[in-house]
């Protein structure tokens, strides 16, 4: 493949003019650029390569209305330009292109040290050079938005993957699976979207001084600033606005996504998260705009909350959780509310759902339910509203469109901790961490297990020793997973065992929820659940 080695090749000044001509013509396939962009965007990009002259010959279109279409208008999401942009695979094309230039780049002493974290901030800055300002994505998503929400965040969704921001090389390595439990299927991943950082940018971040600027990763000042190394770069950032309930957000994607279309929905101000009324307005407000999406917010409290509570922020997207799944298993009824549907859903965790056509009423239930909550004690139950003045309860709130009506699931957290449990009382116990040991946050709560990096090895570790019969507590990558993988050892072929370590795997997550769950599901746990409910009042 004469192509691919001449795209590989390093060092030479018509192979580095090659891979530029490449990647520009990338970025027009995939409507990021338009024809008569093209000088343009070759001088962008020979200025993050530190290069001062172009040996290509393309022909520069003629001047046309000016302004990327941004792969298609209001009414063709991508118009023709999806097939040209993913021609070798929407993973291989871009990523080796960049490898090959930044290989280069090494190679001329202009990137150095030749680490993931340097490069990252490298093909950022390439990729940033071509991605359009950001009122022109603005507008192109405001436009499909009069269409539909669904064709605007269709588009959003490609877009930020096309611009290299939600990185497809990365994703694709994402190990996924599911398990059948009690409680339904469950799903898991490994994520290995979020690169491990080499010790040399470790060491360079601890002798960068302090800066306040992005003031956290959320922050809409984020949008096309160049990075540092202890803060990404995100040149090919953009953010959409939303408005709800009647204030300022954006919407964007996760770089390091979990699910299909993992959003991030934040406030314009960095402001701590709170859960309140307005909380839960704003949540059905977003479903009532986006109704093909759900979204969730983190609880406000620490070991509870397992996300950044200094900027107010939700999460969401185009995804099915085991949770929304899960039946109602005790219809309830708050008085006063009869005209709003209430139960007790079969789930680990301990989930109140309230289901109606009326939003206010839906937020006035969900703050009566969660000021109660704030303030309630149950001895008994080991449920304790504060310990010498710390808070402990909170709720993890999750909104859906089901049909034409409004759906709330109100999980009910506390973040007591004791000596027994240091981490955390309602949190993975001790004798789980081998597997979980990280907060339980909105995505978990929702029925999908976000695992570690490490048990990609570890786990595949345990699967050979357990088919081979070697000894687990010999080696240090499967120490920690003896007892437990002892305990279904007897099942295990030479064919089965990734598939049976896997389903045990999604085992214990089910017993991470129950840890996490503030009632037990036991008949002593569930009716102290119903003591709560019958103290809203």
């Amino acid at each position: 493949m004469a192509e691919d080695n001449a795209v590989q090749g390093q060092g030479s000044g018509a192979n580095t003019t090659k891979l530029v001509d490449e990647l520009v013509d990338y970025a027009m396939d995939c409507g990021l650029i338009q024809p008569e962009d093209r000088v343009w965007a070759v001088n962008s990009v020979l200025d993050v390569l530190q290069l001062d002259s172009h040996a290509g010959g393309r022909t520069v279109a003629g001047a046309g209305a000016g302004g990327a279409d941004l792969g298609g208008g209001a009414g063709d999401v991508r118009g023709d330009t999806a097939d040209q942009c993913d021609a070798d695979g929407p993973v291989d094309r871009l990523a080796r292109i960049l490898d090959a230039l930044m290989d280069d780049a090494h190679e001329r002493g202009v990137l150095e040290p030749d680490s993931i974290v340097y490069r990252d901030l490298f093909d950022t800055a390439l990729m940033g050079a071509l991605t359009p300002p950001p009122r022109e994505v603005r507008q192109h998503f405001t436009a499909l938005r009069e269409q539909s929400a669904l064709a605007a965040t269709d588009w959003y969704y490609t877009f930020a993957q096309d611009t290299n921001y939600m990185r497809r090389d990365r994703m694709v390595k994402d190990m996924r699976w599911q398990t059948e439990t009690n409680y339904g299927t469950l799903d898991v991943t490994i994520n290995l979207s979020k690169p491990e950082k080499d010790p040399k940018a470790i060491a360079a971040a601890r002798s960068m001084p302090a800066s306040g600027y992005p003031q956290c990763l959320l922050c809409v000042e984020n949008e096309g600033y160049a990075g540092r190394i202890n803060h990404p770069a995100r040149q090919n950032h953009r953010v959409v606005p939303v408005t709800i309930n009647d204030s300022p957000w954006y919407l964007q994607y996760s770089p390091y996504v979990y699910y299909n279309e993992h959003c991030i929905v934040f406030n314009q101000k960095h402001t701590p998260m709170k859960i309140d009324r307005a909380c839960f307005a704003k949540l059905l407000d977003f479903v009532g705009q986006f109704p093909h999406y759900f979204v969730g917010s983190n609880a406000d409290l620490p070991i509870v909350g397992g996300s950044i509570l200094a900027h107010d922020h939700f999460q969401g997207g185009h995804f099915e959780f085991a949770m929304e799944r899960a039946p109602i298993e005790r219809t309830v009824q708050f008085a006063g509310f009869e005209d709003v549907s209430a139960g007790i859903v079969k789930w680990p965790m301990s989930v109140i759902r309230i289901t109606g056509d009326d939003l206010d009423r839906l937020v006035d239930l969900a703050d009566r339910i969660l000021g109660a909550w704030r303030g309630y004690t149950d001895e008994d139950a080991f449920i304790f509203a504060e310990t010498e003045g710390e808070p402990h309860n909170t709720i993890t709130p999750i909104a859906r469109r089901r049909g034409d009506a409004f759906e709330l699931d109100l999980v009910l957290r506390n973040n007591i901790t004791t000596p027994e449990h240091p981490l955390g009382v309602y949190h993975p116990h001790a004798e789980l961490h081998h597997i979980k040991k990280e907060n339980i946050g909105l995505i978990e709560v929702m029925g999908l297990a976000v695992l570690p990096a490490r048990l990609k090895d570890e786990l595949a570790s345990v699967a050979w020793h357990l088919a081979t019969g070697d000894d687990l507590r010999g080696d240090p990558l499967t120490q920690a997973h003896a007892d437990w993988a002892e305990g279904f050892a007897d099942r295990i072929t030479p064919e089965n065992a990734q598939a049976i370590v896997d389903e045990e795997v999604g085992k214990v997550f089910s017993q991470v929820l129950e840890h996490a769950g503030v009632y037990g599901r036991n008949a002593e746990g569930q009716a102290a659940f119903l003591r709560f409910i019958e103290s809203v009042r």
